[in-house]
């Protein structure tokens, strides 16, 4: 590619998963990483004197959490672009980054592929904004879901049918409310142990939360909500 990388700033307390992360974007044409931080005070003092385009960034950090440091960045003018790379998957946190901007929301475990499609993803957005001037309501609508799109059916292991998974998100997002596996498998017209391979393939791709509601046997239930941020898919 003859286009200006996309420099990156790794920031990941586990340094053996800031190494791999740091690999994983090193493979992606187009992206650079420029360097790797284990704590919000080191990846804010690398860019306070070195700005680069995207932070790829955990939430767990030593001395404070990465929406904290997003917010830090923020108020003192740093604009860089943000995906969050991390473990946390509760909906809290999920929605605070949403509303922080971050742009993306990857849960770990995760695949190359499943970062790669939301590298390349944003690379895209990246050329399409750079080009300047205005915009009607189709480019603005194909700018918004550009990254929403990112990771879907393609990314589907061996086995997975690409239209049950689009039917099994149909009820997730339609639902009012978090749902059983049984009740996605009733609603979808599939059978609960299809519902619950979709399902969890869903949730390691940060597509759905999982919640346990107690009930008097005291065996939880497991419950599932459509994570907005993903947009739709």
């Amino acid at each position: 590619m003859n286009e200006t990388p996309i420099h990156v700033l790794v920031v990941d307390d586990d340094v053996r998963v800031a190494l791999i992360n740091a690999a994983y974007v090193a493979k992606v044409p187009g992206f650079q990483v420029t360097a790797q931080a284990h704590s919000a005070a080191e990846a804010l003092e690398f860019l306070s004197s070195h700005p680069v385009d995207l932070v790829l960034l955990d939430h767990y950090l030593p001395d404070e959490n990465g929406l904290d440091l997003v917010r830090r960045l923020r108020q003192l003018g740093h604009r860089t672009d943000v995906i969050m790379v991390t473990a946390a998957r509760d909906l809290a946190t999920v929605q605070a980054a949403m509303r922080l901007g971050a742009l993306q929301y990857l849960v770990k475990p995760f695949t190359f592929a499943g970062l790669r499609s939301r590298l390349e993803a944003y690379g895209a957005l990246r050329r399409t904004l750079d080009t300047g001037g205005e915009a009607e309501q189709a480019e603005v609508d194909r700018i918004f879901g550009a990254l929403a799109a990112a990771g879907s059916p393609n990314e589907l292991p061996k086995g997975h049918s690409a239209s049950t998974a689009e039917l099994v998100r149909q009820v997730l997002r339609s639902a009012e409310g978090p749902l059983s596996t049984q009740q996605i498998a009733d609603r979808a017209g599939i059978s609960r142990q299809t519902a619950q391979r979709y399902v969890k393939l869903l949730e390691r791709s940060a597509r759905v939360s999982l919640a346990l509601r107690y009930g008097e046997t005291g065996r939880p239930e497991h419950r599932y909500t459509w994570l907005p941020s993903e947009g739709p898919a």
